[in-house]
């Protein structure tokens, strides 16, 4: 395969989350488009990795992993908090983390 049909995926993917961050209200689908975000820039370091034939892409990919479970369990903690207080997880409602 080419470098360009991954780089392509890799935009459409990225497309498709930042899609869903700006349109979603729902904090868990949020959280999941993030996850495409950062799923569609591990597709780009691997891919210019294996064409450089180098293995830094993969390492940065690797954590870029680490980070994202951090913050998938950082964020589903807050979901659940701002859900047992508020019993809404519509982030359009939340104004709690207001200065």
């Amino acid at each position: 395969m080419f470098l360009n049909q991954f780089l392509l995926f890799a935009a459409v993917l990225f497309s498709i989350g930042v899609y869903g961050v700006l349109t979603r209200r729902n904090g868990v689908l949020v959280l999941m488009s993030i996850e495409l975000i950062l799923n569609a820039v591990n597709i780009n370091l691997i891919a210019f990795a294996a064409y450089n034939q180098d293995l830094s892409g993969q390492v940065f990919a690797l954590f870029i992993i680490a980070v994202a479970a951090a913050e998938v369990g950082v964020g589903l903690a807050i979901v659940l908090l701002i859900y047992r207080n508020r019993r809404s997880i519509d982030i359009t409602e939340q104004n709690a983390l207001r200065g």
